[in-house]
């Protein structure tokens, strides 16, 4: 049986009180996506709001392509996809064997304190399933919590966005939270590389990414951590 797994996207698009737009970090959905795909999962995408998630234009420019991000603009089927995300309320854990969500400044902003995407992650967790981020999306593992009651990522090993990265795109005064430093403030064993550099690191369900450079490995880690268990 092949694999389900339920790709979550932000539905945020305003960065902070910039009047610049933001939103999910194209090549941090593309390269998961095809990862996935290509080792014939099957793929469901929901956001906050359902439909259409917006696009970091910044992703789009052309120093931030890949051949994953190639792949995607060529491929129909997946933008259909895309722009029909479920809403999140409508999802459940039951129904998928592990969850990824893509980064992008977007995260910061909704999926951070979204009720029902913490109450899903806390679903997959009570369930022994995969949990993974990368980037900024690692945040949205910060306030979920265990059957204990304890953050998640309290005690284990994680990573995400850096405050360094967050310092060289100039953002530090414009987002509401810093991965790093919140992860740290929920216990987490927060590790980095330099900045920029790809990075991934897995503590037993829980699999998380540093930066844009680490979407694929972090979702190669998934399968692998899948096809272990």
């Amino acid at each position: 049986m092949s694999n389900r797994v339920l790709i979550v996207l932000t539905s945020h698009d305003q960065l902070g009180e910039t009047g610049e737009k933001t939103g999910f970090w194209l090549e941090e959905f593309a390269a998961p996506y095809y990862v996935f795909k290509d080792a014939g999962a099957q793929i469901t995408l929901a956001s906050p709001l359902g439909g259409q998630p917006p696009l970091d234009p910044k992703s789009n420019e052309p120093d931030f392509q890949t051949a994953a991000t190639h792949r995607f603009e060529a491929d129909d089927d997946a933008k259909a996809q895309l722009a029909e995300t479920k809403r999140l309320s409508e999802v459940n854990a039951n129904d998928f064997d592990a969850v990824f969500y893509p980064g992008g400044h977007g995260p910061l902003w909704d999926l951070f304190e979204n009720e029902n995407s913490i109450k899903l992650i806390e679903d997959f967790w009570a369930q022994d399933k995969v949990i993974s981020a990368v980037c900024h999306a690692s945040i949205a593992f910060a306030n979920a919590r265990d059957k204990d009651g304890e953050y998640i990522v309290k005690g284990r090993n994680v990573t995400g966005f850096t405050n360094s990265e967050e310092d060289a795109v100039q953002l530090t005064d414009v987002v509401p939270v810093l991965v790093e430093d919140t992860l740290i403030a929920r216990g987490g064993k927060y590790t980095k590389k330099g900045d920029f550099e790809p990075y991934a690191t897995r503590d037993g369900n829980l699999i998380t990414g540093q930066n844009p450079a680490s979407s694929e490995a972090a979702a190669q880690s998934v399968l692998d951590t899948l096809g272990s268990g």
